[in-house]
């Protein structure tokens, strides 16, 4: 049995500023090393996709500077076997970098090359640390930049996270609204009685707004799909074959089955970040109006006795430690609790948006950490609402009913036939006696039976347009 203590703990590795002992289980290297050690600050990472973006990126690369001749065969070979490694998450304990680091994602970018430099190594039959035979800055790194590959892979890892889950949510709004299509109820505004409504009509009101914010983020999606790969440092492309850009752009669309395209221009793509404020904006327009929908919802479930009750929610866990049988609208409230930190993460990505200077924007980083941990949180959030709130939602027609009779705001009808001024006295008359609009016109004969029939019919009052 092999003497396990008289292995090497560490390794030496060289870079630009000397050299550093690194683990000697660890692919990452010296310039990772060194990250680790400068930025101790909150533990988290950047998202995985971020990194499997990255590693698709290195093997369009390679697969690009093979094609023109500027990488050897064999190695290139090797790094995008490497690459697929990583892909497929055989080192994710090796990206340790933390999501606050050095400037652009320099030390970010510097993980994922020195992982995949090491591991070329070892299938060369080399030993990780071996510069000479796979270099993470002049082989993985050839004729890239972290300033050109991170902007490319935000674009990529925010495509992928990206999920189709608002239109499912909207799906599942738009089921309640038909089902509910014939429940009356009271409409509420200034959460005051107003003229009836339909809960289906309601429901419908939601649908509608998360569809059109689900079209809002397929237009901004589709803006991340032009990438300043082969821009190099600022733009210009410099150390990079001329034909280096469009195959490498070709090499990664065919990789992700997503249709990129070269950039316009390479050194907007690389200053800008407006691809990913346009999605970052749309998923904070999209959460303030869940919020919106989510406490509407907690409102209309209020109750059971002193709320409004007028929809019932499934019951998914107990409400209280200390109140035996009561039931809250949890995941309403873990709803509106993600809607508020995705907003936090757009406050966050829009500063740093425009503290880019000249060529670069150098916060790329929590630009990235934020939009991606909005994505990553916000279709899971999105998929539990709908399973186990939405489609589950039932209405309480009794107190709907009871609500839309004993509404003020019906006199609103009777505008036409006696004048508002007059309709305002019967809705008064109908607070300080407890009768209802109808029991009062009728008692004062302002209607015939034929009239109240037409002017209180549902149809007539939800529907008066016949639209």
């Amino acid at each position: 049995m092999p003497d396990v203590t008289s292995q090497p703990k560490t390794r030496i590795e060289r870079d630009s500023l000397g050299t550093l002992e690194v683990p000697a289980d660890a692919y990452y290297g010296v310039q990772t090393a060194r990250a680790v050690v400068n930025f101790p600050i909150s533990g988290e990472r950047l998202h995985v996709e971020m990194v499997r973006a990255v590693a698709r990126i290195k093997i369009a690369a390679a697969r690009a500077n093979m094609d023109v001749g500027a990488l050897d065969r064999k190695k290139g070979e090797a790094i995008v076997q490497a690459a697929e490694e990583v892909l497929a998450g055989k080192h994710d304990r090796d990206f340790v970098v933390d999501a606050y680091q050095a400037g652009a994602g320099t030390s970010f970018h510097m993980n994922v090359n020195e992982v995949i430099a090491n591991r070329a190594c070892e299938l060369l039959g080399g030993k990780r640390g071996d510069q000479a035979l796979v270099s993470p800055n002049d082989h993985v790194n050839m004729a890239q930049s972290t300033n050109d590959v991170i902007p490319t892979a935000m674009r990529l890892a925010s495509h992928v996270l990206i999920e189709p889950v608002m239109k499912a949510l909207a799906r599942s709004l738009g089921g309640r609204a038909q089902a509910f299509s014939h429940v009356l109820k009271s409409g509420r505004t200034h959460l005051q009685d107003a003229v009836p409504i339909t809960l289906g009509q309601e429901f419908s009101g939601h649908e509608s707004c998360v569809l059109g914010w689900a079209d809002s983020l397929s237009r901004s999606r589709e803006g991340l799909l032009a990438l300043g790969l082969g821009g190099n440092a600022v733009g210009t492309g410099i150390n990079a074959h001329p034909e280096y850009r469009a195959r490498a752009v070709k090499h990664l669309a065919q990789i992700t089955g997503i249709p990129f395209t070269p950039a316009r221009n390479l050194f907007e793509a690389m200053q800008s970040m407006a691809p990913f404020v346009r999605v970052s904006s749309d998923l904070r327009g999209f959460a303030l109006d869940l919020n919106r929908i989510a406490n509407d919802l907690r409102l209309l479930a209020s109750g059971p006795t002193t709320g409004l009750y007028e929809i019932l929610l499934p019951a998914v866990q107990p409400g209280s430690s200390i109140m035996p049988g009561k039931v809250n609208p949890v995941m309403l409230e873990m709803t509106n609790m993600v809607c508020c930190q995705v907003i936090g993460y757009d406050t966050t990505g829009a500063y740093a948006s425009q503290a880019g200077q000249l060529e670069l924007n150098v916060m790329m980083p929590v630009i990235a950490h934020d939009l991606t941990k909005g994505l990553a949180i916000l279709a899971p959030a999105l998929r539990v609402l709908r399973e186990k709130c939405i489609d589950g939602i039932t209405a309480n027609e009794e107190v709907c009913r009871r609500y839309f009779e004993r509404s003020t705001a019906l006199a609103t009808a009777l505008n036409p036939y006696i004048g508002y001024l007059a309709a305002a006295e019967i809705a008064k008359e109908s607070v300080k006696t407890g009768k209802t609009v109808v029991e009062l016109v009728r008692e004062k004969k302002l209607l015939t039976e034929e009239q109240i029939k037409k002017v209180f019919s549902p149809e007539g009052m939800t529907n008066p347009g016949g639209g």
